[in-house]
Order: structure tokens, then sequence, then C-alpha cells
């Protein structure tokens, strides 16, 4: 049986003028390459004038949607199909496991053969490179911004993060919402008083007080409380701690404390491994 392809063809209004290829000028070539290698032209899917840098194109789309009509893609080139190597890589996850080949026919790119396949690997490579490059770019743009926030006297002090319990944003600054932080204090209080995280779950449930998506407090979300050190003047960006200078429950000292009890009801003792604060000296 002969193969069945959709042929894919694509321009902008840009790339027309500066290339010459025409929508029809691309059938045209697609064609005459089926009629060469024997294969039968499932359907014509032409997107005039969307850019290839996006997936929002209706014929795109639609070819996708309409994988049990064809096995094959053919393409004038890979740019026509994509212009950005995320979207591309993507496509070739679905068309892999849907066991669809990719065809590009003047770039000697053809998912069926080692060297196409070989090709595919290089670009996902360069696509993964180029993903973890602008991670790292990311990072440090975020970390350098994270260590210049204790010099900012005014204006935004946070990381754009989502405010804890007991916290709210105002203008960038973080603010205290007192209702939340007295059940904060509680939580604090009852653990450094020797009360398991279970009991103080069921006393918090019992009495009626939820969480702020109004969801009944477990271990987890508990667990969250006591181990953030917000709630001892401090925020946490992975290994750097900024003062936030809002209200408080707990001094660092009963913060760390916390962390030590903490640590010490966990059975494996390589998970020991409680994140103290700094204690601030008094001597001044």
């Amino acid at each position: 049986m002969a193969k069945r392809v959709a042929l894919y063809v694509r321009v902008s209004t840009d790339e027309q003028a500066a290339e010459g290829y025409s929508i029809d000028a691309q059938r045209e070539i697609l064609e005459s390459y089926c009629i060469v290698e024997g294969w039968e032209v499932a359907d014509v899917y032409a997107d005039d004038g969307y850019s290839g840098r996006t997936t929002r194109r209706p014929a795109y789309q639609r070819m996708m949607a309409e994988m049990d009509r064809w096995d094959a893609v053919l393409v004038l080139k890979m740019d026509r199909i994509h212009r950005n190597s995320r979207n591309f890589m993507n496509m070739m996850e679905v068309l892999d496991r849907n066991h669809k080949d990719f065809v590009s026919s003047t770039e000697a790119l053809d998912t069926e053969n080692a060297l196409g396949r070989f090709v595919i690997d290089m670009i996902q490579r360069i696509a993964q490179l180029e993903s973890e490059q602008i991670g790292e770019r990311t990072y440090m743009g975020m970390r350098e911004k994270a260590e210049t926030l204790g010099e900012t006297t005014g204006g935004k002090r946070t990381m754009g993060f989502t405010p804890p319990f007991g916290y709210t944003l105002e203008d960038g600054e973080l603010v205290a919402v007192p209702e939340e932080l007295d059940v904060v204090s509680h939580i604090f209080g009852s653990y450094l008083s020797g009360a398991t995280m279970d009991s103080i779950c069921y006393d918090l449930n019992r009495s009626g007080t939820l969480t702020r998506r109004g969801n009944p407090w477990n271990k987890y979300n508990l667990r969250n409380i006591l181990h953030n050190p917000v709630y001892a003047g401090y925020m946490r960006w992975t290994d750097l701690l900024l003062e936030h200078g809002a209200a408080t429950v707990v001094t660092p000292e009963e913060f760390n404390r916390v962390q030590v009890v903490s640590a010490s009801r966990v059975r494996d003792p390589s998970k020991r491994n409680p994140r103290m604060l700094p204690i601030p000296d008094q001597s001044n």
C-alpha cells in the first residue's frame, strides 16, 4: 500500500515577498516529490499568512487532528512547519507516539531512515541546550534581583511569590493579615509546647479554623507553616535569606528550636538536616 502523505505548506506575507515560495509553488514541488516516491497525497494543508513561530494555525491544527488520514507529513523545508525548535520537538513527540513519519523534501530529512533520525536527535539536543541556557539566564537574573532586594529602601521587596498564609502583598511589600497570623502563632506555640502535627491539625479543624482556601489542615500544609522562615522575619530564595520587615510570630531562636524538634522526629538520621536561621547579634 502506498504511503499516505499530508502535504503541509505555509507562508507569511513577508516570507513570500522575500523567498518567493508561494503556497502554490510549495504545493507543486511537494506533489512532484510524491509522484517520484510513489506516495499518495492524503490532503494538502495550507496556512497562508501565518507565522511559523506559533502553533495557532488552522490548517496545522486540522492536520494534527486528522492523523488517522495520513502516514507522514511532508514539507518543503523544516521552517515551513515550525520556526521554534521547542514546538518542532513537541510535534515530533506526538508523531512518534502515533507512529507517523516526518519528511523534509529539500533537506534529505526522513525519519524512516537512520540519517533522518540522527538529524532529529541533534535538533532535539540543540532545543534542550537552548531551554537549559534560557533557564540558567533566568536563574541568574532572579538571583541578581534577590541579592539586591536587601538594599532596596522602597518599592517592591519580594520576588513576586504568592504570599503565604498570614500575609498579603500591597505594592510589592509583604503585609500581615492579623487573623491569619494569630492562627500561625497558635501553630508554633503548640508545636513548641510538645504537640504533634496530627494533634494541632485536629484542634484547628475541630474549631472550624480552615486554610486560606477553605480546606482542612493536614500535616503537609502545617509542615509548610513550621518550616517557612517568613514567620521569623525572613524570605528564603534558594540559598538566600532576605529580611522582609513585616510583622512576625516567632523569633529566629524560636524558629530554630522548631527545626531542631522537627528534625529529631525524623526516623532516618540522614534526613535530619534542619535549615537554621542566623541569630542577630544583640551585643550592639
